[in-house]
Order: structure tokens, then C-alpha cells, then sequence
């Protein structure tokens, strides 16, 4: 088996293994983008002892990540690679509470329209730079400048003249940046309030954020990606692809990018300025293998420390009990749904999903309980709401639920065009996918279940697996139908709600959701002072937009991981994203003696 899966893998992913089974990261290239290609290691000397093995966590998170930019990034995997090179200026705990950061502590005025963060001493980059509030000054600007054009630009809307500096024509003949800068609430100063020289300027530790409303949950949202401080000179330098070379990465947080190699392999080591609870004890090497199968015969092999684990693999799990040891699970901060384009055309078309009655009918013909046991194997929950359980907000009473005469009696309720199965078959619907084995297997399901609940045929539409998360990113060519999710930032109802479906965000403007009624809830609850009145105005947002079926919601998820006996010291929390514990990966101990 050894000798088959090698030659597999050698077919599959060469340049990967290569990289796994090969020495050292090596140094890094100059040029964004180019590959830094792995050194072989030098033989040592014979000594007469064995070498200690290096302690490295070897990860195969999947799909690669489309964009690493702390103020354009949005995806799961995007955010995973960021939030090991930085640290934001606060932070989670392991019961998801938010705490200090790169800033030391943090005050509101008494209607919480300004929040002051007064950094930690002594802030250092992992090169031994300074990292003073200049940089997160940068950051917030960064952010909101629309000329960087982030996908979470909206999240600091809150700012004042904030949404009126990213609505703003940056082409235009009178567009004057120095002016916006000057009126947005972002100032980096010394404590005195006296102003920074420039990035240099060690005594420069206070930021003061001034709102357009109250915005008490603000200093969790400062511990987000967004505030990342990624160095301006890096940026500017290092051009369009400057996220993707580890010259130009340079940050605060618990390891240090050392090799990049596009779609195959990122290596990071400790960053010993890391100014967080410790610094971490071991490497971190991600891989990017899509084809699950293959990857659970890689981690058999012990070419894996953690992988995330699938039904497909689960009888081969519980047949051996060494591998059952090493699975765990714990609830997860997701809820995939089956996902709606609302723009008004499609293909040159009318958009079916434009209406009503044909989003209930998805809806209701969508088995999700079925899905849990015949694809996922148990390893997520169905649900009929957005927001999942254990999360501020989590509301199970819903409009929907699998049914499917009501699936056939809505689809028979829609507009005339659209109030057949006859009439959407003609259309050619398609669904799609990031195409893997497995994703190919699953959307299959989906196909076979709208056949048989609703009489509904639909085609497969398969692209590369990066290209997938792209489309989903553009209004103009988000799909028509797909599977998708969201996953919590952090945990309160206004991540949910206002940053995913109000309809001036990012996130909602994709599929292309508008509700006027929604939008103000959600506006007055985001500066509503009081949490009792804060949750029931959230509350109400949610019903409207369940009434609404602008997605079929369909799973929560669950996180489930294939972990070696070598690794512990992992604290789980319902938000660790590519393996258990990188919420706080300082906790963790990779002992390389027991290695193979």
C-alpha cells in the first residue's frame, strides 16, 4: 500500500512531496509570486548519534488560498494563513472572550461613539522592526480607501465618514485622498494626543477610533484580519502579488512566513517578537491537497500531523483503532446553505430565483437531514436558521423546514414563467462546484435530491477548486446555484446579520439580497446600547430574513479533524478553521520523538 500510495502521490503532487519528505524551508525569493523553492538538507556529519527530528505540524488544508491580503481577504482559508503572521489589536480566548492583543487594553467614551486602544510596549515586527499605532492606523485606512477595494471593507463602516470615503469615486477629477484620511475617524497619536512622527516612532502607542454611531462591539472587531498591520512599504513594493512571496510578509503574530510555493506548500517558523501569551514551540508546514481520498491515505502514511477527516473515511476510521483514538470532533461556527444568485438576469435569461415561491421550493425540497447521514456521515447537524447554536442570537424557530408538497405547492405558486419543473428544466440550470472527487460525489446528491423532491433537473457546472471561491466573490459572476457558508469572525449577532446580509455590505451585494425593513433593524440593533433591546431588534432582523429564503440554510457544521498521538496541548474552540487549536496555536506540542 506504502508503495502504491507513493506512486499515486508522485503522479498527483510531485513538486508537494518533495517539499514534505525534503529538509529545510529554504530562503526566499525577491519577487512576489515566484516560487521559493525547498533546499534539499545537507547531510550531516556522522556522528554516531541520530539527529533530533524537528518538531512541525504538518497540515493539509486543501484548496489554496485566492488572495492572502489582510484588507481584501474573506475566505476561511484566506484568514488562515493571515492570522499566523499577524496579531490584531485584540484577541480571543478560548471561551471566545475578546481580549488583549497587540494593544494592552482599550476604552469607550460614555455613548461608545469613540474607542481608545493604547498598544503593549515595545511592539515589534518579526523582522525587529517597530510596530507602533501608525501601522494600525494604516490598516483601518487601508481598509477603507476604495482603492483597495476589500471584500470586508464594510465591517468599519461604523467609523465615521468611513462609508462615505469608500463610496467614493477615486477616479474622479476632484478626488483628494489627504482629505478623506483627514475626516475619517482613524488617529494614531502618543498619549498625550500629540501626533506621530511616522512608523519609527516608538512612543507613537495610542489609537483613537471616533464612530458615526455607537458601536460597542467595535473592539472585537478590531481583532479581525482587517486591522492586520501589514507593512505600507511591503505593499507598495511588492506590487499586485506582494501577499503571495514571503519577502514582503512581514508581521506580529505567532509564526513567521518563511517559503511560499503557490498551490502546493507554505512553511512557517516561530516568531520570537511575538508579543501574544508564549511563542509557539514548533513549525507549521501547510499543504494543499484537494483530493480528500488522498489525502487521508497521505495521513495513514504519517505524511500528515491533522487533516480533516470525511464520511468516505469513516468506516475506515472505526475499523482501526488506533485511527479511531485519533478522531475528534467539536461543534463548529458554520452554516452552509444552498446558495441563490438574486440578480436579475442569468445566462441572459430571468432569473428563476429572483422569485419568491422558486427559493421556497428549493427550500423546503432540500433533505437536509438526509444530507447529514447519507453524504456527511453524521459530521454536521441540519438546520432550518442562520445563525448556529451556541452563538449570541441563535434562533431555531423558522418558516422552513424539508417538505416537500410544500416544495411542489410553492414552485406551483411562482410567477408563470417559473411555476413548473417543465419551465426551469427548459431554462438548464446548473449547479456549481470546486471540483473534487468528493465535491463532484456531493453535488451529485444534490442533483438526485431535486430530481426526486421536486421533478427538478439540474446540470453540473465543475471548475478548479480557487477558481470557485474567485466566482463567488463578483456580483457579475457569482453562480447561479452553489453550495457555500459563512463562518463566525466572532461572536455576536452583528456578524451575522449586519456584515453578511445588510445589502450595502460585500456579502450581501454578491447574491445581490436587498431588504429595506432588514437593514434598518439591523442598523438601529448595531447601536442599540442595551443588550436586552440589541438582541430582540437582531431577533426580529433574523425572522425577515428567514421569510425571505434568500438561501436555502441548510447545515451547521462540525469540526472534524484526524489528529497523530504526537500532537496535544490544543485548546478547541468552535472557531479553529484549518486544524484543532489555531485559535490559540501557542498552546500547542508537536513531540517530533514520537514520530516515525
Amino acid at each position: 500500500m506504502r508503495k502504491l500510495f507513493a506512486l499515486l502521490s508522485l503522479l498527483v503532487i510531485a513538486s508537494m512531496l518533495l517539499a514534505a519528505c525534503g529538509g529545510t524551508p529554504a530562503e526566499t525569493t525577491d519577487e512576489p509570486g515566484a516560487v521559493d523553492a525547498p533546499t534539499e538538507a545537507a547531510a550531516p556529519a556522522d556522528s554516531g548519534t541520530e539527529e533530533a527530528k524537528p518538531a512541525v505540524l504538518r497540515v493539509n488544508v486543501g484548496t489554496y488560498p485566492d488572495i492572502i491580503d489582510p484588507q481584501k481577504s474573506s475566505f476561511v482559508i484566506e484568514i488562515a494563513t493571515l492570522k499566523l503572521i499577524y496579531q490584531g489589536l485584540t484577541s480571543l480566548n478560548e471561551n471566545l472572550e475578546t481580549v488583549p492583543g497587540a494593544a494592552e487594553s482599550w476604552e469607550y467614551n460614555e455613548d461608545a461613539t469613540q474607542l481608545v486602544f493604547t498598544l503593549q510596549p515595545d511592539l515589534k515586527y518579526s523582522d525587529g522592526s517597530t510596530l507602533n499605532a501608525k501601522r494600525f492606523e494604516f490598516a483601518f485606512l487601508r481598509n477603507i480607501d476604495p482603492t483597495t477595494g476589500g471584500e470586508y471593507a464594510s465591517i468599519t463602516d461604523e467609523i465615521l465618514n468611513a462609508p462615505e470615503w469608500r463610496a467614493a469615486d477615486a477616479s474622479a477629477d476632484d478626488y483628494n485622498r489627504d482629505e478623506w484620511t483627514a475626516k475619517v475617524g482613524v488617529k494614531a497619536s502618543h498619549a498625550d494626543g500629540s501626533d506621530c512622527a511616522d512608523y519609527e516612532d516608538a512612543a507613537c502607542d495610542t489609537l483613537t477610533l471616533t464612530f458615526s454611531k455607537p458601536a460597542p462591539y467595535f473592539h472585537t472587531i478590531a481583532g479581525i484580519w482587517v486591522s492586520y498591520p501589514a507593512k505600507q512599504e511591503n505593499i507598495e513594493e511588492g506590487g499586485d502579488l506582494w501577499w503571495n512571496s514571503s519577502k514582503y510578509q512581514i508581521g506580529n503574530g505567532p509564526f513567521v512566513m518563511k517559503t511560499v510555493e503557490p498551490f502546493v506548500r507554505q512553511y512557517f517558523t516561530p516568531n520570537a517578537n511575538f508579543a501574544g501569551p508564549a511563542v509557539p514551540s514548533y513549525d507549521i508546514e501547510y499543504l494543499y491537497i484537494t483530493d480528500s481520498a488522498v489525502s487521508f491515505e497521505a495521513y495513514r502514511n504519517d505524511e500528515f500531523d491533522v487533516i480533516a477527516s470525511a464520511a468516505e473515511d469513516l468506516d475506515a476510521i472505526s475499523g482501526d483503532a488506533d485511527l479511531t483514538a485519533q478522531h475528534i470532533t467539536w461543534p463548529g461556527s458554520c452554516t452552509i446553505k444552498i446558495q441563490f444568485s438574486l440578480q436579475p438576469t442569468w445566462n441572459g435569461m430571468p432569473n428563476p430565483f429572483t422569485d419568491k415561491k422558486v427559493r421556497e421550493a428549493f427550500a423546503f425540497a432540500f433533505d437536509a437531514e438526509g444530507w447529514v447521514t447519507d453524504v456527511d456521515g453524521d459530521l454536521s447537524s441540519p438546520t432550518w436558521t442562520w445563525i448556529p447554536p451556541g452563538y449570541p442570537g441563535y434562533d431555531p424557530e423558522s418558516p422552513l423546514n424539508f417538505n416537500p408538497e410544500a416544495a411542489k405547492a410553492a414552485l406551483a405558486e411562482a410567477s408563470e414563467e417559473f411555476n413548473s419543473a417543465e419551465k426551469i428544466n427548459a431554462m438548464g440550470l446548473k449547479i456549481t462546484f470546486g471540483d473534487t472527487p468528493r465535491n463532484r460525489q456531493r453535488t451529485e446528491w444534490l442533483v438526485a435530491n431535486y430530481q426526486k423532491h421536486l421533478g427538478i433537473e439540474l446540470g453540473l457546472d465543475p471548475v478548479d477548486t480557487t477558481t470557485f471561491t474567485a466566482l463567488q466573490k463578483d456580483p457579475n459572476t457569482y453562480p447561479l446555484l452553489s453550495r457555500g457558508g459563512w463562518c463566525a469572525d466572532y461572536p455576536d449577532q452583528q456578524n451575522w446579520l449586519s456584515v453578511y446580509w445588510r445589502s450595502d455590505t460585500t456579502f450581501a451585494s454578491r447574491p445581490g439580497y436587498v431588504n429595506a425593513e432588514f437593514d434598518a433593524l439591523v442598523n438601529e440593533a448595531d447601536a442599540t446600547l442595551d443588550p436586552v433591546k440589541r438582541a430582540e431588534l437582531y431577533q426580529q432582523a433574523q425572522q425577515i430574513l428567514l421569510n425571505d429564503v434568500p438561501a436555502a440554510f441548510g447545515y451547521n457544521s462540525l469540526n472534524h479533524y484526524m489528529v497523530k498521538p504526537w500532537v496535544t496541548g490544543y485548546q478547541l474552540t468552535p472557531q479553529d478553521a484549518v486544524f484543532p487549536g489555531d485559535t490559540l496555536p501557542w498552546t500547542i506540542t508537536v513531540d517530533a520523538s514520537m514520530m516515525p
